[in-house]
């Protein structure tokens, strides 16, 4: 008898629901925005439905889709930000999961004018873990402009600020994985917000960014971006 996706992948749908659980609770998602995939095969995703609030979704309402946006099992229509997700995946082979939400602080700073702080060394935690943050220019929600407008950026980056809308991660983890980045990303957004009410902002320093290049290789972390695009962590930041 064939097994289904749903049951194959029990272990992974339980997780995929208690992060969107999570994502609604902590309200970075509200009404039915937001969604988020997981590349189970080389050719299956596991993405959330349209039109749903993230903390209703139960596991009969994902949906499995192919690399080319085709429903393979599920009843719900995938999210309409599937054109985004497809790109993501396909451009970026060695991503495997993908958050969409819109924290309170993040957000923040995606209608902020002014100074993109997130691109610029802060904190040891962010820089190791989550690397510049580039602010994808602003396109209409669920079409093939968004998804084409992050292009330039995918090659190099693993997170992005969408211009007046919200946060996209990507990592070469599960699903769990990626809603850490959410977690740090957003505390590093609240952050410069209150240090910017504070007065000046004080980054580090290219010297303290090549020392951390040396934590990232004991660790053995890999680099933000597509594998062998960028030459060091401290390229990314200072060149």
């Amino acid at each position: 008898m064939c097994v289904s996706y749903l049951e194959k992948y029990a272990a992974e749908v339980e997780q995929a629901i208690s992060v969107c659980g999570w994502l609604a609770q902590s309200l970075y998602v509200t009404s039915s925005g937001g969604n988020l995939a997981w590349k189970l095969e080389e050719n299956l995703l596991l993405i959330t439905p349209t039109g749903m609030n993230k903390g209703l979704i139960r596991p009969a309402d994902l949906v499995f889709i192919d690399l080319q946006g085709k429903t393979v099992e599920g009843t719900r229509r995938p999210t309409g930000e599937t054109p985004m997700y497809l790109t993501f995946f396909n451009l970026r082979p060695d991503i495997v999961s993908v958050i969409h939400c819109h924290p309170p602080a993040t957000c923040a700073l995606a209608i902020a004018k002014g100074k993109n702080w997130l691109m610029r060394p802060l904190f040891p935690e962010t820089v190791l873990e989550i690397g510049p943050v580039p602010v994808v220019p602003y396109a209409e929600p669920l079409t093939d402009k968004l998804a084409k407008n992050f292009e330039p950026f995918l090659p190099r980056y693993n997170n992005f600020i969408m211009e007046n809308h919200g946060l996209v991660s990507v990592t070469r983890g599960g699903i769990r994985e990626t809603l850490m980045s959410v977690q740090l990303l957003e505390m590093t957004a609240h952050m410069v917000i209150l240090a910017l009410q504070a007065g000046q902002i004080k980054e580090l320093d290219r010297q303290a960014v090549q020392d951390l290049g040396n934590t990232m290789r004991t660790r053995d972390l890999p680099l933000m971006g597509a594998p062998g695009i960028n030459a060091s962590l401290e390229a990314l930041y200072f060149d």
